[in-house]
């Protein structure tokens, strides 16, 4: 299966009730044509945007599907190389990261990720088949933000994904209200 996008979006409709339209494409967010009259661009800044990255396409398709109900940009990598590339090109704010992957493995992906300024501050959820504690010690020693064992509970899934994007913005507003106060006290100097 090749990378496709999928954006969903919600919108209010005049009886109060919500109307959601969806967009699949090969191409990226730029190039993607929605049904409703918003511009792909305008949809996808305000909508968090997810990379899953599994080599097993049943796997992948679950996490689309329970993802589905929610406003999130989904794009999907098949291997740690594209997961890479896809990171580097794409600048999500979660990577969905199955552990045993082809080419480079979860774990590995995770290391890079974090060792790079440019997008070690990238949310990363792992998901995995691996259970042992040792595993799980070997995902967060690679710098995982949190762990999912499958089979995959849609609700903890959708708490899990909730909760780290929040820490993430959480983190990005700190970051930029630490970086303005620092600038304040260079300038009163």
């Amino acid at each position: 299966m090749g990378p496709r996008m999928v954006l969903l979006h919600r919108t209010n409709a005049a009886d109060g009730s919500f109307q959601e339209s969806e967009m699949k494409t090969s191409a990226n967010v730029d190039n993607a044509r929605p049904a409703t009259e918003a511009s792909p661009r305008a949809l996808a800044m305000s909508a968090p945007r997810i990379l899953i990255a599994d080599d097993n396409s049943q796997g992948v398709e679950l996490l689309e599907a329970y993802l589905s109900d929610c406003d999130y940009v989904l794009e999907t990598a098949a291997d740690g190389e594209e997961t890479l590339q896809k990171v580097k090109r794409w600048r999500p704010d979660l990577i969905l990261l199955d552990v045993m992957m082809p080419k480079i493995s979860g774990f590995e992906v995770c290391k890079r990720l974090r060792a790079d300024a440019e997008t070690r501050d990238i949310a990363i959820l792992m998901v995995t088949a691996l259970d042992q504690p040792s595993d799980i010690e070997r995902a967060v020693e690679a710098g995982t933000d949190d762990f999912l064992t499958k089979p995959i509970n849609k609700a903890e899934l959708l708490l899990r994904v909730r909760s780290v994007l929040k820490s993430r913005l959480n983190k990005r507003d700190l970051d930029r209200a630490l970086a303005y106060i620092h600038e304040v006290e260079r300038g009163s100097k």
